[in-house]
């Protein structure tokens, strides 16, 4: 929850980065994605019925076979978001909402299907990233020049991962070469912007006979705007600019030993300096850090049977250089050991393994605790036959704070004729208290109990000649949901059900896509509305090529909200505009212009932080075809 409570335990918990639709509209949206696909949205388009994912189950599989709702960002796409943050970007996806303490490198949160910014489960080339302290992932600190492809799972996931799978799963997929033919690729590219916005970045990959490997490296300067407005809590307006400074590698490297063994290892790191407001005339500063890293070997036992061993590292650190009031040093280690079985069988595949994860809290606040870990183990089995799709998962997680937890997830997808295909699913969750719910100072409360929530999918979709529509309901249910008001505390329940309808459409150099999520989370003792949660957003947009020029343009529409838990203060609805304009200059270079919010709508996703502007970008591309 975001109330003022809250909003000081968060800025807490991270002090150097975090000081801490109206009826119409649905109609209007309604009439878009049904009526009206000229107008559709791109970015963050469905994937294609042949792409493969690995999130949604943790073994590839045909995104036509799923029973769970899965979108997926490439790379392209990225690349068309210039300026943006991860949070941004994924605010794109039906059924995605965020918010931020202001522009880039402040405090932000990704709500997947209303659920907590806790609720969600963030990936980094299979490395489990977040914040003991908070309970999140540092979203702000992610570069996306890193990232190649980014798989959202939407709906619980804790049968698969564990403890936080309430909303969904984020994996994201940074930049790497594959073992084959000997092969360089080198890029480099620069963008230039409004605030001061500067980006420089550089790699390549590539492979020498069984040895793959890449390199990026970038840069990333944005003067930026003031984070906070009059309106801000605790007296934090400042009327300076706060800007964001980020430097950013990634690294990976791998060895085939042969046709059925690899062994290979990978590296992102993103430091940034960020300064936000804490007060009038004060110009506090912080240092934040994101760091995983891995390392691991996977190949065949038998003809059916492939494992993989794996050992990995996060750590996400946050360091007062200057701050008024805010205390200084939190950083979060957590050490990850995996092995997995995938084993073909007549009836799917087999998923089945053991991990055991170690969380560790250092901190200049007076933690009672400061170290957990959790052993797990978890089995599943996905497959299909014709018509038919299934996928069932189990796993037993025994956390050294809070005993044993069980989960479960099963679903069933059946294709009704070749245009027309209908899935069902139902799964259990659960989310451990983070250590501020648990310990900071008077706010922590070291009773509280982990939540528990209940989720049933429902959704159907049809698919001809490019085009597809679908529509798939939820109803996610949580028991102890922790509400942060004064203190942490479980309340009984909490409840968030909706609706996503989407359409997809691929006209010979056109590109129309439109979404219409709609939901109620609520408190069900209280009968609110969770705090900054939009009942219904819209996403709209469209594209189109012609020899070397491509051309787009979209829109996000997000309703009205409350910034706390008793529903007095309104966050106003907005809808923001954006364009772009590419050329392929030459076989190996392009340029691509971008305005964001075009209208330059004025308008906040926490009370008190503002949010950038209209802006324009410049990029310029090398890389060799």
């Amino acid at each position: 929850m975001m109330t003022t409570c809250v909003s000081s335990a968060r800025a807490a918990g991270r002090a150097s980065s975090r000081p801490l639709p109206r009826p119409s509209a649905v109609s209007l949206s309604i009439a878009a994605l049904l009526g009206m696909p000229a107008l559709a949205f791109a970015q963050a388009a469905a994937p294609t019925l042949t792409e493969t994912v690995v999130t949604a189950t943790r073994t590839p599989t045909r995104v036509d076979e799923l029973v769970s709702d899965t979108v997926v960002i490439e790379r392209a796409q990225i690349e068309r978001q210039a300026g943006r943050t991860l949070p941004e970007l994924l605010a794109r996806v039906a059924g995605v909402q965020m918010t931020a303490n202001g522009g880039a490198g402040k405090a932000s949160s990704v709500f997947i299907r209303g659920t907590e910014a806790r609720h969600t489960i963030l990936l980094i080339d299979g490395v489990r990233y977040g914040s003991g302290t908070l309970g999140t992932p540092a979203w702000e600190n992610i570069p996306i020049e890193m990232i190649d492809r980014i798989e959202v799972i939407k709906g619980p996931a804790s049968a698969l991962y564990g403890s936080d799978g309430v909303g969904g799963v984020v994996q994201i997929f940074t930049r790497r070469a594959k073992p084959g033919e000997d092969s360089f690729s080198p890029r480099v590219s620069t963008t230039i912007g409004s605030e001061g916005y500067k980006q420089l970045g550089a790699g390549f990959l590539g492979a020498t006979g069984d040895v793959s490997y890449s390199l990026d490296v970038a840069r990333t300067i944005d003067k930026g705007f003031s984070a906070t407005n009059r309106k801000a809590p605790f007296g934090n307006f400042n009327p300076d600019r706060d800007p964001f400074m980020q430097s950013a590698l990634n690294a990976s490297i791998g060895w085939q030993l042969n046709s059925d063994w690899k062994i290979d290892s990978g590296l992102l790191y993103a430091e940034g300096v960020n300064h936000f407001d804490d007060g009038l005339e004060f110009d506090s500063r912080g240092i934040v850090r994101t760091q995983t890293a891995y390392i691991g070997a996977r190949g065949k036992l038998t003809q059916n049977w492939s494992t993989q061993l794996r050992y990995a590292q996060s750590r996400d650190y946050s360091r007062s250089i200057i701050a008024a009031t805010l205390p200084g040093l939190f950083e979060t280690t957590q050490d990850q050991y995996l092995w997995q079985n995938d084993i073909a069988t007549p009836i799917g595949t087999v998923v089945a393994g053991l991990e055991r994860r170690v969380q560790e809290v250092n901190s200049d606040t007076a933690y009672t605790v400061t170290k957990r870990d959790i052993d797990s183990a978890f089995v599943g089995l996905n497959g299909s036959a014709g018509a038919h799709s299934w996928q069932v998962d189990a796993r037993h997680d025994r956390n050294s704070q809070f005993g044993d937890s069980n989960t479960w997830f099963a679903g069933y997808g059946y294709r009704i004729t070749p245009n027309w295909r209908a899935h069902v699913s139902h799964g259990t969750s659960f989310v451990a208290p983070s250590f501020n719910q648990l310990y900071f100072p008077n706010f922590g409360n070291p009773e509280l109990q982990p939540e528990e929530g209940r989720n049933t999918d429902v959704g159907i979709t049809w698919s001809q000649d490019g085009q597809s529509v679908k529509l798939v309901r939820y109803d996610n249910r949580i028991r102890g949901f922790i509400t942060n008001t004064t203190r942490a505390e479980n309340v009984p329940r909490a409840r968030i059900e909706g609706w996503t309808l989407g359409y997809d459409g691929q006209f010979g150099p056109w590109g129309l896509h439109a979404n219409l999520d709609s939901l109620d989370p609520r408190n069900e003792v209280s009968g609110k509305q969770l705090p900054r949660r939009a009942k219904n957003t819209v996403s709209l947009g469209i594209d189109y090529a012609v020899g070397p020029w491509k051309f787009g343009g979209s829109a996000l529409h997000v309703g009205r909200r409350f910034d706390d838990t008793a529903n007095t203060r309104r966050l106003g609805n907005y809808t923001t505009v954006d364009l772009y304009v590419e050329y392929q200059v030459a076989k190996d270079w392009s340029v691509q212009g971008r305005i964001t919010n075009l209208n330059d709508v004025t308008y906040e996703t926490a009370y008190g932080y503002n949010q950038r502007g209209r802006a324009a970008y410049l990029t310029v591309r090398w890389q060799p075809k």
